[in-house]
């Protein structure tokens, strides 16, 4: 695969979720800084969103948030990332996050979390991207997610190989490793088909 400039992180924006998550936010925040990969992620500076985007500042990496005004204040937009890019729309911050990246990690979070990698993930089975998508299932979070996948696939809404768009791995360490196992794609976007 080409090299990774920088990861798109789809994660939570709540404190109220087991620490382990927030940990592991940190943990990848710090291999981000460590690779010199850019982190690009919602803007948030509270959860599993902060964690990271944290971490990565304490590694001195680059951040880039992108975050709807409207959310300013239910999210408290990080004000101390490299960049944070204040957009009108949902829509808009997705498409951007999305355009400023080379791959998408997923950690633990909510509805939102999901929304976003379903969306990234149909964008892939449409042709619309060909970037990696990895999603760390910290102790077994996202088992019931790669069930549903699977049950999808098995009643035939679903393509087997529609089920691989996504890369399931167990903990954070296992990122970079299976980055570099992936085949070498170009990796666009076209945001003109969005």
């Amino acid at each position: 695969m080409k090299h990774v400039r920088s990861l798109c992180v789809y994660c939570g924006s709540s404190d109220r979720g087991p620490a382990a998550h927030r940990d592991a936010a940190r943990a990848l925040g710090h291999e981000l800084a460590q690779q010199g990969v850019g982190l690009v992620y919602g803007g948030g500076r509270v959860g599993v969103m902060g964690a990271i985007a944290d971490a990565v500042l304490e590694g001195g990496g680059t951040v880039t948030g992108i975050i709807p005004d409207f959310l300013m204040r239910h999210e408290v937009g990080h004000e101390g990332v490299t960049q944070l890019e204040v957009v009108t729309t949902m829509h808009e911050r997705k498409a951007r996050m999305a355009e400023l990246s080379d791959g998408f990690v997923v950690l633990p979070g909510g509805l939102g979390t999901l929304e976003e990698l379903f969306e990234i993930v149909t964008w892939k089975q449409l042709g619309l991207h060909t970037k990696p998508i990895i999603v760390v299932n910290s102790a077994g979070y996202w088992d019931g997610l790669r069930a549903t996948m699977d049950g999808i696939v098995a009643a035939g809404y679903a393509r087997p190989e529609n089920a691989e768009l996504a890369v399931f791995v167990d903990q954070v360490s296992d990122i970079f490793p299976t980055l570099a196992r992936l085949p070498s794609e170009e990796l666009t976007l076209d945001s003109k088909r969005l």
